[in-house]
């Protein structure tokens, strides 16, 4: 292929106005990279359930599945170190989202929300429960677990059976996942956004440590 000089001059003059418009690839990463950490701090169907202030520097969103052995596993050895390091001390804050890989763990997730309503830091506390019973509930005897684990929180059993039959619930639950999986490109659990930057499974405290500090300097 033969570049004519009159090609060259305005392939040249394009470019000059691309970059007097200001699309050079740069921007454009960058403001992909804003667009993707606004995606992720807006909630769609059903409310945040998050720890730590609304107006931290610093927000982590993870998305997990109920019935996820490295979630669960994530859950017992690394978050209570970012609890104790970070959430507690009010440096960040920590978002809770759902994306159940299976019907079990969207089960589960009903369940938490229908006991939390919109306390907070009391669905951490019943996701937590659920992650540590997980070989329990997931394995054998789910929706006697889930009926026992309900009615310890203080729902009773035909409110447990109508939490867990709740289409609307479910259907919310389902749109938040499918947002998740086509504008975020969740596709796999645990997944983190740390102000909107993917991280991918199972991650060290020693790795959540390093970008946090890197974060909070900047």
């Amino acid at each position: 292929m033969i570049i004519t000089r009159r090609a060259f001059t305005a392939a040249l003059s394009l470019t000059g106005l691309a970059a007097l418009a200001g699309f050079s690839p740069l921007r454009l990463i960058t403001q992909a990279m804003a667009q993707s950490a606004a995606d992720v701090a807006k909630p769609q169907s059903l409310p945040d359930m998050g720890l730590g202030p609304a107006n931290a520097t610093v927000t982590i969103t993870e998305y997990a599945s109920m019935t996820c052995p490295h979630c669960a596993n994530f859950n017992e050895t690394v978050f209570p170190k970012i609890k104790s390091e970070y959430i507690d001390s009010g440096k960040i804050r920590y978002v809770f989202r759902e994306f159940p890989l299976d019907i079990k763990a969207a089960a589960g997730s009903m369940l938490a929300r229908c006991i939390a309503k919109d306390d907070a830091p009391k669905y951490f506390a019943v996701i937590d429960l659920l992650f540590k019973q997980q070989s329990e509930w997931v394995v054998k005897n789910t929706t006697e677990t889930l009926t026992r684990i309900g009615k310890q929180a203080g729902l009773t059993q035909q409110a447990v059976e109508d939490c867990l039959k709740d289409q609307a619930l479910l259907d919310k639950i389902a749109a938040d996942q499918k947002f998740a999986n086509e504008v975020l490109k969740v596709n796999s659990t645990p997944t983190f956004f740390i102000n909107g930057e993917m991280v991918k499974g199972e991650t060290s405290f020693e790795e959540f440590d390093k970008k946090i500090k890197a974060l909070l300097k900047s």
